[in-house]
């Protein structure tokens, strides 16, 4: 049962410079988790208010769909190690400077510059990965990178609540500074211009012209608007769970603070999951087959845990739900990287990631009003429809790219020119 994991961790020992990139990620995720619980903390002791600790929330992804609106091109001009480098150093001058705010608004807008490193240097990984690995190998790469965010997600918060409850939010922070140094510090063993293609990039374009290129990608390419649909979908269904998840756990199952943590838990288990064992599911099914399996089980784990009669039954659908999370997310970023040329593969990330998180945002300002008036239930069966016709919209469009082979390539060739 281990075959598969197994030969992805192998893949660490045989591409140096993936593992390099693996091995920073790894360590920046844990310290920004442990960050994440520190800042709520900070910010709602300070001012005891819900609306600083919701400014707090915005100002983490708002980054993300501005740079995606805005700033797409600048992941394809500059030299991606450059710019992963520069982000982790920009996140250490950050929470040093956290360490000494004395305000919540010094905390909100310290941590949206935060939120702009981490919204440049998640697309540059993603969109260089597929020059440090062999086509053969860029399944697990990314199974890999992506089982390393699901990890670190559980075990910085729980270290985050350690860290927090022991000694107040100042530890965390520089712990989360001392994490990005070493992130920086592994990424300059990749060698120079490694993360980028050897391949002529077109000149002589202007900046708009390049902007305005990310959006014409993604809407000219079914493979991409597979993505592009299906996924804004699941944020909307994501955005619902997210808020209606503690009122399933605290008011329909009556099962106080230790549910809500143990549907959290059921979910991240699921999505390491599904997550690793991706790339062999790939090998044996169309990834048509494993992207629409996956949102499906979104669907059918999120209906059942509105369904549940209690906690632990809720708890385990979460798992299946996370399963297909992991699954579906692994099969999002192979269609964009082997669907997009190197030049336009940081615009079609970023413009992408851009309305993901927007209509996330918008999501959860709804979810919370729909919560309160038709219950926790009803919102995690609106969300399981929306990821049942997210797998049907998914299937269809990304029907005839069989393995992510030469036919996801000829699919998308009318896509790739500038528009």
């Amino acid at each position: 049962m281990l075959t598969g994991p197994r030969r992805q961790l192998e893949l660490l020992d045989r591409a140096p410079d993936f593992r390099a990139l693996f091995l920073a990620a790894t360590a920046s995720g844990i310290g920004t988790w442990l960050a994440v619980i520190a800042l709520t903390v900070d910010v709602y002791d300070r001012t005891h208010s819900a609306k600083w600790v919701s400014a707090l929330l915005v100002a983490d992804f708002l980054p993300a769909v501005v740079i995606g609106l805005a700033f797409g091109p600048i992941v394809d001009r500059l030299a991606r190690r450059r710019l992963l480098v520069s982000s982790d150093l920009l996140s250490v001058a950050v929470f040093v400077a956290l360490i000494f705010a004395d305000g919540p608004g010094q905390i909100v807008g310290l941590a949206a510059v935060a939120g702009f490193a981490t919204g440049f240097f998640r697309p540059a990984s993603y969109a260089g990965l597929p020059n440090l690995v062999t086509e053969a190998d860029l399944a697990s790469a990314n199974s890999l990178l992506r089982s390393s965010s699901n990890l670190t997600t559980v075990f910085g918060t729980l270290l985050g609540g350690v860290a927090v409850s022991a000694s107040g939010p100042h530890l965390s922070y520089g712990i989360n500074a001392a994490s990005f140094a070493v992130s920086a510090l592994l990424l300059t063993r990749i060698p120079a211009g490694s993360l980028d293609a050897k391949e002529e990039r077109p000149s002589g374009e202007s900046y708009g012209s390049q902007l305005r290129a990310g959006f014409a990608l993604v809407f000219r390419s079914r493979a991409l608007l597979a993505v592009f649909i299906s996924w804004n979908m699941v944020m909307l269904g994501i955005a619902g769970t997210n808020v209606a998840e503690i009122v399933l756990a605290k008011v329909t199952f009556d099962a106080g603070s230790f549910g809500f943590g143990l549907l959290w838990a059921g979910s991240g288990a699921g999505m390491v999951i599904g997550s690793l064992y991706t790339p062999g599911w790939l090998e044996r099914r169309s990834v048509s087959s494993v992207y629409a399996a996956g949102l499906a089980l979104m669907a059918f784990g999120w209906l059942a845990a509105g369904l549940s009669p209690d906690v632990w039954v809720a708890a385990a659908a979460m798992a299946l739900c996370g399963s297909g999370n992991g699954a579906a997310i692994v099969c999002n970023s192979l269609i964009i990287q082997r669907a997009v040329p190197d030049h336009l593969r940081g615009r079609a990330f970023t413009t992408i990631m851009s309305v993901n998180f927007a209509l996330l945002g918008a999501g959860m300002a709804v979810a919370g009003p729909v919560t309160d008036a038709v219950g926790a239930r009803w919102t995690f069966g609106s969300a399981a429809a929306m990821a049942g016709m997210a797998a049907v919209v998914g299937r269809e469009l990304t029907r005839g790219l069989g393995r992510l082979g030469a036919a996801a390539q000829q699919a998308v060739e009318p896509a790739s020119a500038p528009g």
